[in-house]
């Protein structure tokens, strides 16, 4: 085998084999909120394309606790990088806890996102850029560029296998899997080229088995487009791959805690602002939290906003505050899905009074994961009570809710839970809004000047965030994720505001 053939492969192996839990080449790059980002600059690698991989580290403040009971404190990322286009992929992950592996998983459709200026992900772009080129000049030492003929590499969600063509309609002129092709496959550009190796020298050997059901989609004839592929796949979607999101999108809020410096110049790549309008509002996508603020101009708080919502609670001042006065009572409700969330309209005639003032509760409605975070800490759900006086304003009360027992109140709203989008359900029954507050000897709460957490992100809202969750199931989880897998706004900056609770 030729030298550099070699050295591609081994470089590959680096790549993508298991990172040593006491791997001595982590380099700080960014803390945010008390969570270390990290670079190894030593697995910098290079493409055959010309693009650019390297392994980088998100290490929690505590530990976090997924939707399947996984715990981990912290993830690596294998990350593909353009630095022409600005943009990064990820490839693959790996779960710690404590420096031991719990799981892993490689990205079957590496999703493109573009390195946004001043964030964190274009600092680390830059690095990665200007390490894969030092590689690629050094004469002897670096990460080789891979210039091997490649193999189509097809990546599952909870392996990664080095396929070969399938069939003999894979590759012209081959009559068996595994003979000569006359010609190569037709290119994939959402695919990840890489030379053939031997998996079982280059995979962790702690690595969980591959299941049944994650068997890799071979290339054929006729093969449908990205675009066409993707629309055919949303369909069939697995729960593995909406567990992969909802890593995904913690991980993606974790990463973007916290203020982000303002971009001495507007990056020529970014869309219009003129391109997002009429988008409706989303967390995900086109129309995700980073973009509201130019789906419409009713929105511009969203990121011109100096006092959002939600925030990671700390910094407090520990003082005397006066009790919540809850005068809530049974009364009808309306039940909706509204395209966002659950929402449960609640009839006039249960109030709260603070700082001298009553507030009539008018909805509650639920979010996952919670969106108040308190010192790091981040809950599997929350529900926000809203309520409004008479000149308009409006307080949130907001409930922490974790994994426990059944709660009585969720499972009756579950129960009457709409079989469609805006079609409202309203039970005979009566609900009453105080079996979701704490007891009244555990009331004591965070209070804080905010905003709404969904557009138009309007400010000038009261908060009070109880310290004592209340218990939910996982089963009672797993309802709300059939509908709504993340429905939350990430952290924003708190801008040194002051923050109250009870000592």
């Amino acid at each position: 085998m030729r030298s550099s053939q070699i050295k591609s492969l081994l470089a590959l192996a680096a790549a993508f084999g298991a990172c040593a839990a006491d791997a001595s080449n982590w380099q700080p790059m960014a803390t945010l909120n008390g969570q270390s980002i990290e670079l190894d600059k030593t697995r910098v690698g290079r493409l055959a394309d010309g693009r650019a991989t390297a392994w980088s580290r998100l290490s929690l403040p505590q530990e976090l606790i997924d939707e399947t009971g996984m715990r981990y404190t912290a993830v690596e990322a294998l990350n593909r990088y353009d630095c022409e286009k600005h943009s990064f992929a990820t490839l693959k992950r790996i779960y710690r806890r404590d420096g031991k592996r719990v799981s892993a998983e490689t990205i079957g459709v590496p999703r493109e996102m573009a390195a946004e200026p001043g964030s964190t992900d274009d600092r680390l772009l830059a690095e990665i850029c200007k390490a894969s080129v030092a590689h690629a000049a050094a004469p002897d030492g670096g990460v080789p560029v891979v210039d091997v003929k490649p193999t189509i590499v097809y990546a599952d969600v909870r392996s990664a296998e080095v396929a070969a063509p399938a069939s003999e309609k894979d590759v012209k002129g081959t009559d068996k899997p595994g003979e000569k092709a006359d010609a190569k496959p037709a290119e994939r550009p959402r695919y990840i080229e890489l030379p053939k190796i031997d998996k079982s020298k280059v995979e962790d050997p702690n690595a969980p088995a591959k299941g049944a059901d994650a068997k890799e989609e071979k290339p054929g004839k006729g093969a449908k487009t990205d675009k066409a592929a993707a629309a055919a796949a949303k369909p069939t979607e697995r729960p593995a791959d909406r567990i992969t999101a909802y890593r995904a999108e913690l991980e993606r809020q974790y990463a973007g805690s916290g203020p982000r410096r303002a971009a001495k110049a507007k990056s020529r790549r970014e869309p219009a602002e003129t391109e997002y309008r009429d988008i409706p509002w989303s967390y995900e996508g086109a129309g995700a939290p980073a973009n509201w603020a130019k789906l419409n101009p009713d929105y511009a708080a969203c990121a011109a906003g100096k006092r959002q919502s939600p925030i990671d609670i700390r910094d407090t001042i520990r003082v005397d505050l006066e009790p919540i006065k809850f005068a809530y009572k049974p009364s009808h409700v309306t039940i909706i899905d509204n395209g966002h969330t659950i929402e449960v309209n609640v009839a006039e005639g249960s109030a709260m009074r603070i700082m001298e003032r009553d507030y009539q509760l008018v909805q509650f409605h639920f979010h996952k994961p919670g969106e108040e975070r308190i010192n790091g800490r981040m809950f599997d759900m929350a529900v926000h009570l809203v309520h409004r006086d008479e000149a308009g304003r409006v307080a949130v009360v907001a409930v922490p809710l974790e994994k426990g027992s059944e709660n009585p109140l969720i499972q009756w709203v579950w129960n009457n839970l709409p079989l469609d989008k805006d079609q409202p359900v309203s039970p005979s029954a009566p609900l009453d809004p105080s079996l979701l507050l704490p007891p009244p000897d555990k009331r004591a709460y965070y209070t804080y000047m905010g905003s709404l957490t969904t557009p138009p992100c309007t400010e000038d809202v009261l908060w009070m965030v109880f310290k004592q969750p209340m218990e939910v199931s996982p089963q009672q989880i797993g309802v709300f994720s059939h509908l709504y897998l993340s429905n939350a706004r990430p952290v924003q900056a708190s801008n040194g505001r002051l923050i109250k609770e009870n000592r």
